[in-house]
């Protein structure tokens, strides 16, 4: 049945309740309204339609056109109700999708728990989570394909947010046949002269500075004889003894064949991993993300 436009929702409400009681008093008490105003507003409903709905002696009756409005009338509140219903979830942020990314390595840390609490909480947003290298991260995130990312050690952007969630201190990682690896701390000067397995700068252009900062502050340039993408990778080609290497303490949790971790002594520095997203507003299940988040991560 095709509706008017002038048919205006309040008139199916009182069509129903008239419908569903067969009686204009109680249908009136039921919409907490007098009982003229409403068989008033019954009547321009019937000229609109331009069908008589009811039957009304001996007894309210509804006729056949009336049968017929009652579905469509039933079926058009329900609906209206709960697309209200949906756009107050979204403006909650508990409904929608949200598209994450991540390093590979922030999942040795607590966040992977960010993830799960806000699952938990909001299991109507469609969390979407992409494993993605720093440099990726950033150019997905000004480009509108990720809402946020978790980056380590992003470059400044004037065109983003960073906010830092997780800190943790850079440890040496060393070979099982090692002449120190059974040391405890170790001096970054001690590894002046070792082979090192590193990252490429264009994977992680700030973080890769901030290794060779330490390692400049120490009095040396490492030698660098490896490259791979990716810290797995590096810590896999440390155990086969191609060369030491500097990777965040996290990583530890490895328990990566043989190779050693050891704190750097006095200060190997630490590596930050950030929050980033644009700078204009957030959709609100991002506004949730990042509550969750702070909450999570503050425990």
């Amino acid at each position: 049945m095709h509706l008017p436009e002038s048919v205006e929702l309040r008139h199916l409400r009182y069509f129903v309740a008239v419908a569903e009681e067969l009686h204009f008093g109680r249908a009136a008490k039921r919409l907490h309204m007098a009982q003229p105003p409403l068989s008033q507003q019954i009547a321009r409903l019937e000229t609109l339609v331009g069908y008589p709905l009811f039957e009304r002696r001996p007894r309210v009756v509804l006729t056949e056109p009336g049968r017929v409005l009652l579905a469509v009338a039933r079926r058009t509140l329900q609906q209206v109700a709960q697309g209200i219903d949906a756009t107050r979830r979204a403006g909650r942020g508990e409904s929608g999708v949200l598209t994450i990314g991540f390093a590979a390595s922030a999942m040795l840390t607590p966040l992977p728990g960010v993830f799960r609490a806000f699952r938990d909480r909001f299991p109507e947003v469609e969390l979407r989570l992409r494993e993605m290298s720093t440099s990726a991260q950033l150019d997905a995130i000004r480009a509108g394909f990720l809402d946020a990312g978790f980056l380590r050690e992003p470059a400044a952007d004037p065109t983003l947010l960073a906010e830092p969630v997780v800190r943790e201190p850079f440890m040496a990682v060393l070979p099982p046949d090692h002449p120190r690896a059974a040391d405890g701390a170790l001096s970054l000067e001690a590894m002046a002269d070792e082979p090192f397995v590193l990252f490429p700068r264009t994977v992680a252009p700030a973080l890769y500075d901030q290794v060779l900062g330490l390692c400049r502050d120490a009095g040396f340039h490492p030698k660098q004889v490896q490259e791979a993408q990716e810290w797995l990778t590096i810590v896999a080609l440390v155990d086969a003894g191609l060369g030491v290497s500097l990777v965040p303490a996290s990583f530890r949790r490895l328990g990566w064949g043989g190779v050693s971790y050891h704190p750097i002594h006095p200060d190997g520095g630490r590596t930050t991993i950030a929050l980033c997203r644009r700078l204009e507003e957030s959709p609100p299940a991002l506004d949730a993300f990042i509550h969750i988040t702070r909450q999570h991560l503050a425990r």
